[in-house]
C-alpha cells in the first residue's frame, strides 16, 4: 500500500464561506499515483469542516441558512467566557462534520452524479489548513 499526503491552506476574506476543492483533491490523486484505495480529506481546524455534496449555489446558500438557524452567530455561548465570539462555529463544524473519505477506483475519484467536494469555513479571516491523505495501491 502507499500513501499520499498534502496540506491545502485556506485563509478566507468572509467569516462563512464554501469553498468547492474537488480539482484540489482530484490533483492530489493525480500526483499519489494510486489508483485503487480512498481519500481522507479533513479540516484541521475546530471550527471548520469538510462535506460532499451537490454546487448548485441555491443549495449552498441553503446549507449556509440551515447551519444558521442551527447554531446562529451571536449568542452567549458558554464558549465565549474563553474570551472568544466563535461558539457557533464549533457547533457548526460539528455538524458539517470535520472529514469525509472518498473512494479511489481506477485512478479516479468514485463520486456519484453531482457530488463534489467542500471545504466549509465557519470561523475564517485566520490561516487554516486541509489535509487530503491518499492510501492505496
Amino acid at each position: 500500500m502507499k500513501y499520499h499526503t498534502e496540506y491545502l491552506w485556506f485563509n478566507t476574506e468572509k467569516r462563512r464561506e464554501y469553498i468547492r476543492i474537488t480539482d484540489r483533491v482530484r490533483d492530489a490523486l493525480k500526483k499519489s499515483g494510486i489508483q485503487e484505495g480512498m481519500i481522507l480529506v479533513s479540516a484541521m481546524h475546530i471550527t471548520a469542516g469538510v462535506y460532499v455534496n451537490d454546487n448548485e449555489s441555491g443549495l449552498i446558500q441553503d446549507i449556509d441558512h440551515m447551519l444558521e438557524s442551527l447554531a446562529p452567530f451571536g449568542p452567549d455561548y458558554l464558549h465565549h467566557r474563553t474570551g472568544e465570539d466563535n461558539g457557533d462555529a464549533h457547533l457548526k463544524s460539528m455538524l458539517v462534520h470535520h472529514q469525509v473519505i472518498v473512494p479511489v477506483t481506477g485512478g479516479d475519484l468514485d463520486l456519484g452524479p453531482w457530488q463534489e467536494i467542500f471545504y466549509a469555513e465557519f470561523d475564517g479571516r485566520r490561516k487554516k489548513r486541509v489535509i487530503i491523505k491518499v492510501m492505496g495501491d
